[in-house]
Protein backbone atom coordinates (compact mmCIF):
# COMPACT_ATOMS: atom_id res chain seq x y z
CA UNK A 1 0.00 0.00 0.00
CA UNK A 2 1.80 3.60 -1.54
CA UNK A 3 0.22 6.16 1.28
CA UNK A 4 0.99 10.20 0.89
CA UNK A 5 1.81 11.90 3.95
CA UNK A 6 -1.27 13.85 2.69
CA UNK A 7 -3.17 10.40 3.39
CA UNK A 8 -1.32 10.00 6.88
CA UNK A 9 -2.27 13.45 7.88
CA UNK A 10 -5.63 12.73 7.11
CA UNK A 11 -5.73 9.63 9.31
CA UNK A 12 -4.39 11.07 12.14
CA UNK A 13 -6.90 14.01 11.87
CA UNK A 14 -9.62 10.76 12.58
CA UNK A 15 -7.23 9.62 15.29
CA UNK A 16 -6.82 13.22 17.04
CA UNK A 17 -10.57 13.74 16.71
CA UNK A 18 -11.76 10.07 18.57
CA UNK A 19 -8.85 10.83 21.31
CA UNK A 20 -9.81 14.10 21.89
CA UNK A 21 -13.39 12.64 22.31
CA UNK A 22 -12.61 9.87 24.36
CA UNK A 23 -13.32 7.03 21.68
CA UNK A 24 -10.44 4.88 21.51
CA UNK A 25 -8.81 2.37 24.11
CA UNK A 26 -5.40 1.01 24.68
CA UNK A 27 -5.63 -2.76 24.15
CA UNK A 28 -5.04 -4.84 27.20
CA UNK A 29 -1.79 -6.52 25.58
CA UNK A 30 0.81 -7.54 28.43
CA UNK A 31 3.54 -5.47 26.37
CA UNK A 32 1.32 -2.26 26.52
CA UNK A 33 0.95 -2.83 30.20
CA UNK A 34 4.63 -3.64 30.80
CA UNK A 35 4.96 0.54 30.23
CA UNK A 36 2.65 1.39 32.61
CA UNK A 37 4.58 -1.45 34.80
CA UNK A 38 8.54 -0.78 33.75
CA UNK A 39 8.61 3.25 33.29
CA UNK A 40 6.64 6.29 34.84
CA UNK A 41 3.69 6.18 32.63
CA UNK A 42 0.61 7.37 32.49
CA UNK A 43 -2.67 7.29 30.37
CA UNK A 44 -2.69 10.65 29.86
CA UNK A 45 0.86 10.11 29.04
CA UNK A 46 -0.29 7.99 26.23
CA UNK A 47 -3.01 9.92 25.41
CA UNK A 48 -0.52 12.68 24.69
CA UNK A 49 2.10 10.59 22.87
CA UNK A 50 -1.11 9.68 20.40
CA UNK A 51 -1.68 13.20 20.10
CA UNK A 52 1.90 14.19 19.02
CA UNK A 53 2.16 11.65 16.25
CA UNK A 54 2.87 13.43 12.83
CA UNK A 55 2.99 11.81 9.51
CA UNK A 56 6.67 11.86 9.80
CA UNK A 57 6.37 8.83 12.95
CA UNK A 58 4.54 7.01 10.16
CA UNK A 59 6.47 3.83 9.41
CA UNK A 60 3.86 1.49 7.66
CA UNK A 61 0.22 0.31 7.02
CA UNK A 62 -0.62 -3.58 6.96
CA UNK A 63 -3.80 -5.08 6.77
CA UNK A 64 -5.48 -6.98 10.50
CA UNK A 65 -3.69 -10.21 10.30
CA UNK A 66 -6.90 -12.00 11.85
CA UNK A 67 -9.17 -12.99 8.94
CA UNK A 68 -12.73 -12.33 10.70
CA UNK A 69 -11.32 -7.95 9.91
CA UNK A 70 -9.78 -8.79 5.80
CA UNK A 71 -10.89 -4.88 5.35
CA UNK A 72 -9.16 -3.42 8.21
CA UNK A 73 -5.52 -1.33 7.71
CA UNK A 74 -3.58 -0.68 10.80
CA UNK A 75 -1.13 2.33 10.25
CA UNK A 76 2.31 1.72 12.11
CA UNK A 77 3.92 4.77 13.65
CA UNK A 78 7.08 5.20 16.02
CA UNK A 79 8.29 7.30 18.05
CA UNK A 80 11.46 8.46 20.59
CA UNK A 81 10.30 9.85 24.01
CA UNK A 82 12.77 9.81 27.49
CA UNK A 83 10.69 8.20 30.09
CA UNK A 84 12.22 7.53 33.66
CA UNK A 85 12.18 4.17 34.50
CA UNK A 86 9.92 3.16 37.49
CA UNK A 87 12.64 1.49 39.88
CA UNK A 88 15.11 3.60 39.54
CA UNK A 89 16.60 7.20 39.17
CA UNK A 90 17.62 7.25 35.15
CA UNK A 91 15.88 8.57 32.45
CA UNK A 92 16.59 7.24 29.23
CA UNK A 93 14.89 7.35 25.59
CA UNK A 94 12.41 4.59 24.61
CA UNK A 95 11.23 4.32 20.95
CA UNK A 96 7.80 3.59 20.88
CA UNK A 97 6.31 0.92 18.71
CA UNK A 98 2.14 2.14 17.98
CA UNK A 99 -0.22 0.30 15.64
CA UNK A 100 -4.00 1.79 15.13
CA UNK A 101 -6.60 0.79 14.22
CA UNK A 102 -9.22 3.21 13.17
CA UNK A 103 -12.66 1.76 12.86
CA UNK A 104 -15.44 2.62 10.24
CA UNK A 105 -17.86 4.32 12.92
CA UNK A 106 -14.67 6.57 14.03
CA UNK A 107 -13.38 4.37 17.01
CA UNK A 108 -10.11 4.28 17.67
CA UNK A 109 -8.36 1.17 19.29
CA UNK A 110 -4.63 1.49 19.54
CA UNK A 111 -3.36 -2.68 19.38
CA UNK A 112 0.27 -1.57 20.41
CA UNK A 113 1.87 0.93 22.32
CA UNK A 114 5.29 -0.38 23.55
CA UNK A 115 8.49 -0.08 23.46
CA UNK A 116 10.24 -1.04 19.66
CA UNK A 117 11.40 -5.13 19.52
CA UNK A 118 13.49 -3.93 16.50
CA UNK A 119 14.14 -0.76 14.39
CA UNK A 120 11.29 0.77 12.34
CA UNK A 121 11.88 2.27 8.47
CA UNK A 122 9.95 5.93 8.06
CA UNK A 123 9.41 6.66 4.57
CA UNK A 124 8.60 10.30 4.97
CA UNK A 125 11.90 11.34 7.07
Amino acid sequence: MTLTVSDVEEYLADVYSAVQSGRYQLSARQKNQDMFIDYVFTEEDARQVLLSLTAYDFSNAVGNVHTQYPDEVLYIFGKDIMLLLRYGEKEEKVPLYIKINKLANQYVIIISLHKQEYPLHYPFR
